[in-house]
């Protein structure tokens, strides 16, 4: 996710503070992962050298003078951009899962084990978001929905992983 454009997005409906961003960000899309405020200053800070937004105000408070920023023209052309471009799918042909069970077959370890305890902790992460899902809105809902797809797609990996162990195993060790 690129955190400076979804801020920029969040800017296109008024002037923000800071806090009032990291706010808008964590209810919005960071549930899982909230933003640090030390984040959300850096982005801020870049995206004014840039020129994407400008400080619109500076207020006095008990703290730092908080300032308040609005997007411009040209940061409102950025996030046109980056909405219209297509995200490269994720080809996952760098697996951590992939190598452990390889590094299992290489080390004449259990390679199925691994498999099992992975299958397992998908199940259980499914279960969790499932819940999570049936109890929250429809924004949770859809995050769930992909995370649960791509959760099944793993699923069926390991299970043709699983099937294949014995040919696998006499490649790898060959």
């Amino acid at each position: 996710m690129s955190i400076g454009h979804t801020l920029l997005g969040l800017l296109e409906s008024g002037p923000r503070h800071g806090y009032d961003l990291k706010r808008a960000f964590d209810d919005t899309f960071g549930h899982d992962r909230p933003l640090a405020y030390g984040q959300v200053y850096a982005t801020m800070s870049r995206l004014l050298k840039n020129g994407l937004v400008e400080v619109e105000g500076i207020e006095a408070g008990d703290g730092p003078d908080r300032k308040r920023y609005a997007i411009t023209d040209a940061g409102i052309t950025d996030v046109e951009r980056w909405l219209a471009a297509p995200e490269k799918p994720e080809e996952y042909l760098r697996s951590t899962l992939y190598t452990k069970v390889v590094l299992a077959l290489l080390t004449h370890r259990d390679a199925a084990d691994v498999l099992d305890t992975q299958r397992a902790e998908h199940l259980r992460t499914m279960r969790v978001l499932t819940d999570r899902k049936r109890k929250g809105d429809l924004a949770d809902q859809l995050i769930c929905d992909h995370a649960l797809f791509h959760l099944e797609a793993d699923l069926r990996w390991l299970e043709l992983t699983s099937a294949r162990l014995d040919k696998l195993r006499t490649e790898v060790v060959a």
